[in-house]
């Protein structure tokens, strides 16, 4: 005899033998989990990862750097390290970094040939005391170990470097954190609002119904990104948590007319004139009996318009209406990389936000087709 399972058994097994979902899910997860370590695992930890070397600007993935630790002045420096502070915001620099060619150390000093990269002009070379380098005092030979182990470093850019000479890795890596929190926002955002809209419509019929689509229709024929300029215009502002609120105000529209449908088809369901025969409130009936019906393809419009915020904060970043600089947003860094192309570094940084956008985003298209699928009864497992 058959073992009797509850439905969400079956939509787990077809989501978990789609293989094209599965390697979708394992690369959002990915990001996600990048996105929440943060600054803590990026090489360059300083805000919005915008520590620049304008001597290593545009240079190839691979590149490798020495680099001389100048201590700051106490001033510039941060008392103390604050974890949570520099997952959140990053991390103060604790010296300036001065790429060099070479070195020498004589006596008392250390003399630093100075870097010569394809733009720079010929300098001369410059003097350091030891205490200076190693920003303290002490003996000699001491002081000469903490410059050559502490302050003169090898660096490498894995990445390469962009037009200001930052860390393209860690600005790559920093963008996921924008990225899918103008996801996560945008989709909440139009749940909560398409979810409503939808389901007064849906439900109430009548005058309200045709009020509510004749809204719908209205919003649903305005370009996206015209509404989403228009919102920011209205904010007055340009920035992040611009951005995340005007996307997700653009994108409620597929939710309610979504939840539209399925109310006109579950309202007339025999549980719902059980429930209006025992006397339970409207907004029960809504809330606790037809919108967790509605699970499934609520989740799968979830995902589609997770991609789609993605798309569109980058085109907006890309034409500067999004998230400013210095934040690393991909869009604004595929901008940044358009603007230089023709040159030497324009390829790989052009390409590097483009393929990141572009995996995300289908990583969630893959992942919103394996969830339509495992959500069709007719789907056969293991087929």
């Amino acid at each position: 005899m058959p073992v009797a399972r509850a439905p969400g058994y079956y939509v787990r097994q077809r989501l978990l033998q789609n293989r094209p979902a599965m390697l979708g899910l394992g690369f959002i997860v990915l990001c996600v989990l990048v996105a929440l370590a943060g600054y803590w695992v990026l090489p360059d930890n300083s805000p919005d990862a915008n520590n620049g070397l304008v001597q290593l600007q545009k240079e190839p993935p691979g590149f490798r750097a020495t680099v001389l630790r100048l201590p700051l002045p106490d001033s510039a420096r941060t008392a103390a390290d604050n974890p949570l502070r520099t997952w959140q915001q990053g991390r103060a620099p604790q010296f300036r970094d001065v790429p060099i060619g070479g070195y020498r150390i004589i006596g008392d000093s250390v003399r630093i040939e100075p870097y010569q990269n394809h733009s720079a002009l010929a300098e001369r070379p410059k003097t350091y005391a030891l205490a200076d380098v190693a920003g303290r005092t002490g003996p000699t030979a001491e002081l000469r170990r903490v410059v050559e182990q502490e302050r003169i470093i090898k660096r490498t850019y894995w990445l390469g470097t962009d037009k200001a000479g930052r860390d393209e890795l860690s600005r790559l890596l920093l963008g996921t954190r924008i990225s899918l929190g103008i996801g996560l926002v945008a989709v909440l955002i139009s749940l909560a609002l398409g979810m409503l809209v939808g389901a007064l419509a849906g439900y109430l019929g009548g005058w309200v119904d045709s009020l509510l689509l004749g809204l719908m229709t209205v919003v649903w024929s305005i370009p996206g990104i015209m509404l989403v300029i228009a919102i920011s215009l209205a904010l007055d502002s340009k920035g992040v948590w611009t951005s995340f609120v005007a996307v997700g105000l653009t994108m409620w529209v597929d939710v309610a007319r979504v939840v539209r449908g399925q109310m006109l088809g579950l309202r007339e369901k025999t549980f719902v004139e059980a429930g209006r025969v025992l006397g339970l409130p409207q907004s029960r009936l809504i809330i606790r009996h037809l919108l967790p019906n509605m699970t499934g393809p609520l989740i799968v419009i979830a995902t589609s318009n997770f991609a789609a915020a993605i798309l569109l904060e980058a085109g907006l970043s890309f034409l500067g209406l999004g998230v400013q600089p210095p934040a690393p947003s991909w869009g604004l860094m595929v901008n940044e990389g358009f603007q230089l192309l023709g040159t030497r570094a324009g390829l790989w940084l052009t390409l590097l936000p483009g393929l990141a956008i572009s995996l995300l985003v289908l990583s969630f298209n893959l992942l919103g087709n394996g969830l339509r699928d495992a959500y069709d009864p007719k789907t056969p497992i293991g087929g």
